[in-house]
């Protein structure tokens, strides 16, 4: 099956978390170019509200944010719907977070800046995992 039937039948709903809002902005619509319901928030704050609103089957979330850590944040996330996954994306110096992340419940976590089509596949493996 090709992308384009997958967007067709069933679009992933997308929770990003980032407070680049630029960056946020421009993954989203790549995402979304590519079958995913994406919903953008910049910071941890709004992406609670977001979750208070709204069902998603995968989390894209930054470790490093002004407003709360990314881990903390995941930890509130498993608490608000444990068969939600999230992926996180990290920096060079955090790869002792990012385990801190997937001993937290974390689907898995990629290296900022990563390949979309890494992530891509990352999501669309964190959403097959979520049905099951």
């Amino acid at each position: 099956m090709n992308e384009n039937n997958q967007a067709a039948n069933e679009k992933i709903r997308l929770l990003l978390v980032d407070d680049e809002e630029n960056y946020v902005n421009v993954l989203a619509n790549r995402l979304n170019r590519r079958g995913m319901d994406t919903t953008k928030t910049y910071s941890g704050t709004m992406a609670l509200q977001a979750m208070r609103d709204k069902e998603f089957d995968v989390a894209v979330l930054d470790l490093k944010m002004e407003d709360m850590d990314g881990i903390e944040v995941l930890k509130i996330f498993k608490r608000m719907d444990p068969k939600m996954e999230v992926i996180m994306l990290t920096g060079h110096g955090s790869a002792a977070a990012a385990q801190q992340g997937i001993e937290a419940g974390a689907f898995d976590y990629l290296m900022k800046p990563c390949e979309l089509t890494a992530l891509v596949q990352k999501i669309r493996e964190a959403a097959e995992k979520k049905e099951k």
